[in-house]
């Protein structure tokens, strides 16, 4: 199992390929279906978003409201199909990867192979297992979304499988 640690450059996300387990510490963004989006429209009409995309993972992801005592709730993957009308804007203003479940479009995967991006799929079903994996948790853009809003969580030993790497090959 590969172990990558901090900012997924060019030279790291070249050398991956589908089907690779990976375990990753760094950060990841959380959004969903809503907060996609309002980041689409903004980007769309030329407003600036509250946080920087250039070389961030989304991970597609609505946390659930942290238990006493412990960082944040069940932080498991959500559907990445919902996102695929948004993906690519979001990898032209340098999104370098998302994190999610099941298969992407054609669409999708040829915008992942034009800007050298990569999509990880996350365990289903573990989001109390991936909880653990999470040492910090902020809030960074539209609250009004509750557990939809942007979250920035600092992750350490991440499990991720390479899902579409950034040549195109996909598991799927």
């Amino acid at each position: 199992m590969k172990k990558i640690k901090g900012i997924l450059d060019i030279k790291i996300r070249s050398k991956l390929k589908a089907g690779e387990e990976v375990l990753f510490s760094g950060e990841f963004y959380t959004a969903r279906d809503q907060a996609h989006k309002i980041m689409g429209e903004r980007i769309r009409t030329g407003r600036k978003l509250p946080f920087e995309l250039k070389d961030t993972i989304i991970y597609y992801c609505g946390p659930t409201p942290s238990p006493p005592g412990q960082t944040i709730g069940a932080c498991g993957p959500t559907t990445s199909l919902r996102m695929d009308d948004f993906t690519e804007i979001l990898l032209k203003q340098g999104v370098v990867a998302t994190v999610g479940k099941g298969r992407r479009s054609g669409k999708v995967r040829r915008a992942i192979k034009r800007y050298k991006a990569v999509y990880f799929a996350a365990p289903s079903g573990c989001g109390a297992f991936l909880a653990t994996k999470v040492l910090k948790k902020e809030i960074v853009a539209f609250p009004q979304l509750g557990p939809e809003a942007v979250y920035r969580l600092e992750v350490r030993g991440f499990p991720l499988i390479v899902a579409i790497d950034a040549q195109g090959r996909s598991i799927y």
